[in-house]
């Protein structure tokens, strides 16, 4: 189950580079995030209030802030960044290898913030994993023409409010339903994307089926399938482990681009997503040992909260 959800989480991460693409030469980053996320929390919404009624009950407002500050750093702040690069000319597969940078970051945050210490062979493939993504994408950066410099900076950005988003949700003691949270983060993300969009005149979408058919992928592949993934699958395999799948998004987006647009796909591609794939394993054969520990830690951590509170 954990491998056919590491898949499932790694094509439709992807697909959300994709899909910023496929929108892009219909409308500006602000038009496109409003209208993915407001048809996106109608829906989220009437399944709350019906189908998904008794996960809502005993949340306090503590908790919904919580969320609501997680959904806007790991979806407003995260794709904000991401779609405005590739609105400036970054390529998607240039931004999905600086969004690639993103385990070595949450590697070593991991043991400090969490307890989640990495091992050796983790630390190799996390290594392994970011030269992977270089390969990928280097010959790509080196060819883009009239593109700002600073426009490289922008997916940074968005990859440490990803991780912070990361290490906010890991760090929650309260255990909030995977429907309900993201309710609560589609719903804060349609308020900010709305308020942006109005403030610049950009709130009327345009009248291209292109544009809607973007809309309908991001929605369905991107937002359901990618973010319902990517949260289920950081309760079930940690940080490290999940944040390691982030190696595979810049090969894959390469693969997708040269299937979907024709973009080019050469050897140092086909180089990166072997590289990328050894990473994944590296990590995952070499966390049974830290994650053992990580397990005792918690649960003498949880014996001296019990042992507190019973006080």
């Amino acid at each position: 189950m954990n491998f056919l959800l590491a898949i499932g989480f790694v094509l439709c991460w992807s697909s959300g580079f994709i899909g910023a693409k496929l929108g892009a030469g219909s409308a500006s980053a602000i038009t496109i995030l409003m209208w993915r996320f407001l048809p996106l929390t109608a829906i989220l919404i009437v399944v709350a209030a019906t189908a998904a009624r008794t996960s809502w009950r005993g949340l306090v407002a503590r908790a919904v802030a919580r969320q609501a500050m997680i959904g806007v750093l790991s979806q407003s702040g995260y794709l904000l960044t991401v779609y405005y690069a590739i609105q400036l000319g970054v390529s998607s597969g240039t931004t999905a290898l600086i969004d690639g940078v993103q385990p070595l970051v949450a590697g070593a945050l991991a043991g400090p913030l969490l307890h989640q210490y990495v091992s050796g062979k983790q630390w190799l493939g996390l290594c392994l994993g970011v030269s992977g993504v270089v390969i990928v994408t280097t010959a790509d950066a080196a060819a883009r023409t009239g593109v700002p410099w600073w426009a490289y900076l922008i997916p940074f950005l968005g990859m440490f409010s990803l991780v912070a988003a990361t290490f906010l949700e890991s760090r929650s003691r309260t255990r909030v339903a995977p429907a309900v949270s993201m309710t609560i983060h589609c719903t804060t993300s349609a308020v900010i994307f709305t308020a942006l969009a109005a403030s610049v005149g950009a709130a009327k979408p345009p009248a291209e089926l292109s544009f809607w058919a973007a809309i309908s992928w991001l929605v369905a592949l991107s937002t359901f399938g990618g973010y319902g993934l990517y949260w289920l699958t950081l309760r079930r395999s940690g940080v490290t482990k999940v944040n390691t799948l982030m190696f595979l998004m810049a090969p894959v987006t390469a693969i997708w681009g040269a299937l979907m647009f024709g973009e080019p796909f050469g050897p140092q591609t086909a180089i990166g997503l072997a590289i990328g794939l050894t990473a994944v394993v590296i990590v995952y054969r070499g966390g049974s040992a830290s994650t053992a520990v990580c397990a005792r830690n918690t649960d003498t951590a949880e014996t001296a909260k019990t042992a507190k509170h019973g006080a």
